[in-house]
């Protein structure tokens, strides 16, 4: 069994009927599946027509080369993100990730939904009685969004690959920027700006794990979950790090002074990252909204122009 494979099945939400799944390609199964995940067991007879509620499982499915009839709206560049849009035409627009509609996604007939157990866990049973329904326990891991999609729609072989390139990308970046640093690894803060508050995403958030697989480290890497909110610029000192990735919504004005009264702060000035010229602007989208394989690969591609490496293919 591969290292990717071994990981899925030791993680609870996607552990059983392995067998079943190998070497099966399509979008139909060969025969029923049983998959654990976020809110149980459940059998999954086709997969033919799937309807995804979260950024991430959209990402996962149309990395494995599946089109689902029904996709929730993305945060940005709505209805669906510049970078998916030519997979997606054809899918429909199935409400929000924080309130999908269900009439609309029965309407569609479909064989298997892919949701989250943070986002619609109060909603599971009715979804369940519409299809076969699993879930992601959150919208921020990346692996298991891809490991979840490819059991549950038999593309098991598809997403290994998917995570070996992946896995080979990281290792590739990680040796040619250690040769490149005096100091490896470097820790990372990545800063959202909004309105009336900064956030530094962890380890727990998507463009943390990211991150992290890359070889990152965090400045604070005692703190658990997805990140902290900053609400006064005395908290600044808690973010020190060698590279700040700061990303925000560059349409929204609010957003774009708030960040600059953080800058101009005298408590930014003496931090790491600004004293030395290594605060980078980086992909809102991207970094922080994809939530998948797909986003992660678009963020090693920003990294790698960013420090002017060659990036693997």
């Amino acid at each position: 069994m591969s290292s990717f494979l071994k990981r899925c099945v030791e993680r609870p939400i996607l552990g059983v009927c392995l067998s079943f799944l190998l070497g099966l390609q399509g979008h139909a199964l060969a025969s029923n599946i049983v998959v654990s995940h976020a809110m149980g067991d459940t059998e999954v007879v086709s997969s033919q027509r799937v309807v995804t509620l979260y950024q991430g499982a959209t990402d996962s499915a149309v990395a494995l080369g599946i089109t689902p009839v029904g996709v929730v709206e993305s945060w940005a560049q709505k209805p669906i993100y510049h970078y998916l849009r030519d997979d997606l035409k054809g899918a429909e627009v199935v409400g929000l990730e924080t309130q999908p509609n269900l009439e609309a996604i029965a309407r569609l007939k479909p064989d298997l939904i892919i949701g989250a157990r943070l986002r619609h866990e109060k909603i599971y049973g009715q979804l369940s009685q519409i299809a076969p329904t699993v879930m992601a326990d959150t919208v921020y891991d990346f692996q298991r969004s891809l490991a979840l999609v490819a059991e549950a729609t038999g593309h098991q072989a598809e997403g290994e690959k998917r995570w070996q390139a992946w896995q080979a990308r990281t290792a590739n970046f990680r040796k040619q920027l250690s040769a490149q640093q005096k100091k490896w690894p470097l820790t990372a803060s990545i800063l959202n700006a909004r309105a009336d508050h900064m956030r530094i995403y962890l380890d727990e958030s998507f463009p943390g794990a990211v991150l992290r697989d890359i070889g990152f480290t965090s400045p604070i890497p005692e703190h658990k979950g997805w990140g902290i909110k900053l609400k006064t610029k005395e908290a600044l000192p808690s973010i020190n790090a060698d590279v700040f990735f700061v990303l925000f919504d560059q349409e929204d004005g609010a957003v774009q002074q708030n960040y600059d009264d953080w800058r101009q702060h005298p408590l930014w000035q003496v931090l790491k990252a600004p004293r030395n010229g290594q605060v980078y602007q980086v992909n809102f989208v991207n970094w922080i909204l994809s939530g998948g394989i797909l986003g992660a690969n678009l963020m090693l591609d920003e990294l790698s122009e960013l420090y002017h490496l060659t990036p693997a293919s």
